[in-house]
């Protein structure tokens, strides 16, 4: 991993992300991607890690795909073009996909602007904190482009499909407050307490089963697309797992203990 373009930090069993190129408003480079990949990789697979938050390094979150790498594709002989793109998005496709069904929560911290795929990274998380300096824009429009990083998913479950067209067809750049009326954010700080605070509410939400959550959030990821039928079947199979494990044994433990203790201190008080 090149340490200047991403910075990780783990403490208490949250990881802390940062994209690290604040020269560039931290536009994702190949490099950069490489790297990103290998950060999310680390931290889905370690158990110890609860919960991950990821932000931006300096005034913005993250600007985009890196323009400078758009300019040397256009140079690639006319017949490597497409296939040079098609494998390029796959390294995008993954790298989203490894943020969006990480099994543990995610939390985008902007904390300025988000632009175009550093939109949809934001989007590709779980929950989206922001602070008063953040906006968004699904800018593809503006180069040519359509959204790459899963927006056309995404955005529409968050703001709705006909707010989502308008959003993707004018690359119209929504500012924190408008963000927070579209449900576009779901909690909102000052730049100083962002990190801070969203490491706080990532601690709340890992504070449970880690099976539980890994399972619960695999199923809530797929719920619009399937049936009542097809969730309960899921939601079954989970439970079955959930079960068998360590973390439902000591809760039920636990309990049965503590109500037995209760029952020993009022019979006593009787």
């Amino acid at each position: 991993m090149t340490a200047n373009l991403i910075k990780l930090d783990v403490k208490d069993g949250i990881a802390t992300l940062l994209l690290n190129r604040p020269e560039k408003r931290n536009a994702m480079s190949d490099d950069m991607r490489r790297d990103f990949i290998e950060a999310l990789e680390r931290i889905s697979a370690d158990k110890s890690i609860g919960a991950l938050v990821l932000s931006g390094n300096g005034k913005g979150f993250c600007a985009g795909g890196d323009i400078s790498g758009m300019e040397q594709r256009m140079k690639a002989p006319t017949g490597e073009i497409g296939f040079n793109g098609w494998h390029r998005q796959q390294r995008v496709h993954y790298t989203q996909s490894l943020l969006h069904t990480m099994p543990k929560p995610t939390i985008a911290a902007v904390n300025g602007a988000a632009s175009g795929l550093g939109a949809d990274i934001a989007l590709a998380c779980d929950f989206i904190i922001a602070s008063d300096t953040a906006s968004f824009a699904w800018s593809y429009i503006n180069r040519g482009i359509v959204p790459d990083g899963g927006g056309m998913y995404f955005l529409p479950r968050r703001v709705g499909l006909s707010k989502a067209k308008e959003l993707i067809f004018t690359g119209h750049k929504v500012e924190v407050e408008e963000a927070q009326q579209l449900g576009l954010i779901d909690r909102r700080t000052n730049v100083e307490r962002l990190v801070v605070d969203a490491q706080l509410w990532a601690a709340e939400l890992c504070a449970g089963s880690s099976t539980a959550l890994a399972l619960g959030k695999t199923i809530l990821n797929q719920s619009f697309e399937m049936s009542a039928e097809q969730v309960f079947a899921q939601g079954s199979q989970a439970q079955g797992i959930c079960y068998t494990s360590t973390e439902h044994r000591e809760a039920v433990m636990a309990f049965l203990t503590k109500s037995a203790d209760k029952h020993i201190t009022r019979t006593n008080k009787e």
